[in-house]
């Protein structure tokens, strides 16, 4: 039976262009179109709702030239895999396989910064994820406590997450409600400079929710030009979303 013998339904995938094609229903979109996540590394097609599916299904395998040049552009899948060197807060970090607990061994003599876990494939990547995710935490929480006390304010509870669309976000105090800074643990894959950047704009938050001129005052007073750390992130965060992918 074809994939719509029974009809399109949400979630259905399509291969177009030699890219992932997802049907999705967005209620409140009023036309059919597609989009690039370059997060999930798919293509989305989009419907207003669920009768209009195989529309959007039909416009895709019209647009497969868009698709295919859409595709193109994203970078490639960084796999993790033992033998692989990867840079953890501009640090170079070897990856090995080996038995017990997954673990990150500090430079020792000769021999290099280490991410060690066992086995290949998925269960590897996500093992060292897990070693790059706690790394992130740790000095994301260090670097937010330095920039929060240079302020003057209270250091927030950090968390670190996987976010789609932003490097940070900050929950100023108010009304008894305690100040929090949450990251995307993938900053850990940028420079050190980059990373602790984003630290420091969301500290500046803490004293200005907004964008205006006193907040960027906040975040020269931490010693930092933003326009370099912005490009940055803008050129190459797709590559740190392709990690493990």
């Amino acid at each position: 039976m074809s994939l719509f013998a029974r009809g399109p339904v949400d979630g259905d995938r399509l291969e177009i262009g030699g890219a992932p094609v997802r049907l999705k229903v967005e209620r409140r979109a009023r036309r059919v179109s597609l989009r690039l996540d370059r997060v999930k590394r798919e293509i989305v097609a989009i419907a207003p709702s669920p009768r209009r599916l195989g529309e959007a299904a039909a416009f895709a395998r019209e647009r497969a030239g868009w698709i295919a040049a859409r595709w193109a552009e994203l970078p490639p899948a960084w796999p993790i895999e033992p033998g692989a060197v990867i840079e953890v807060f501009g640090e170079s970090i070897h990856l090995e396989s080996g038995t017990g607990r997954a673990r990150w061994i500090e430079p020792e003599g000769s021999a290099p910064a280490r991410i060690r876990a066992m086995g290949e494939g998925e269960g590897f990547g996500r093992a060292v994820a897990r070693q790059v995710r706690l790394r992130a935490q740790a000095v994301l929480t260090a670097r937010t406590v330095f920039h929060a006390e240079r302020l003057g304010v209270v250091a927030p509870a950090v968390a670190v997450g996987d976010p789609h669309a932003r490097w940070g976000s900050c929950v100023p105090p108010g009304q008894g409600r305690p100040p929090a800074i949450r990251y995307s643990w993938r900053l850990a894959l940028a420079p050190f400079e980059t990373a602790d950047y984003v630290a420091a704009h969301e500290c500046a938050h803490l004293l200005e929710p907004n964008h205006g001129p006193l907040f960027w005052a906040h975040v020269k007073a931490l010693g930092f030009d933003p326009r370099p750390h912005r490009a940055w992130l803008r050129d190459h965060g797709a590559r740190l979303h392709a990690f493990g992918r």
